[in-house]
């Protein structure tokens, strides 16, 4: 058997913007934007140098959803963005408006700092040991 974690749905208030973030200000490749209909939008973006793995940015429909942006994973670090120059990634995304929650630490796993997309998300900027 031969399986792999394709995508994962991030719920935004809106397509442009989502990709304006993801795509522009963090360089993610913008892979696919489909138009469904009904303002609809098959929207996927991933960090370069990833395999199949994406975000699927979908647009709120309706207050359930709504509610929900910024904070699908209970507040809780709920994406986590591995880079191999924690130094470089850092300074990149400072220098582009990122918010960080903190300083970078050092943990036995790696080093690590906690940032929020435009949306409320919480990330994990993070090089392995």
């Amino acid at each position: 058997m031969n399986q792999s974690l394709f995508a994962v749905t991030l719920v935004v208030p809106d397509y442009d913007d989502a990709i304006a973030f993801y795509a522009k200000t963090l360089s993610f490749t913008l892979l696919q934007d489909v138009d469904l209909g009904d303002g609809k939008r098959w929207v996927r973006v991933a960090p370069p140098g990833t395999g199949d793995a994406s975000l699927l940015l979908a647009k709120a429909d309706g207050p359930e959803q709504s509610a929900a942006i910024g904070n699908q994973t209970g507040g809780r670090v709920g994406f986590f963005l591995q880079t191999d120059d924690f130094d470089r990634d850092f300074s990149a995304m400072t220098a582009a408006g990122v918010h960080f929650e903190e300083d970078p630490r050092h943990e036995p796993y790696g080093t690590v700092a906690v940032w929020r997309d435009p949306f409320g998300n919480r990330w994990d900027l993070i090089q392995f040991a």
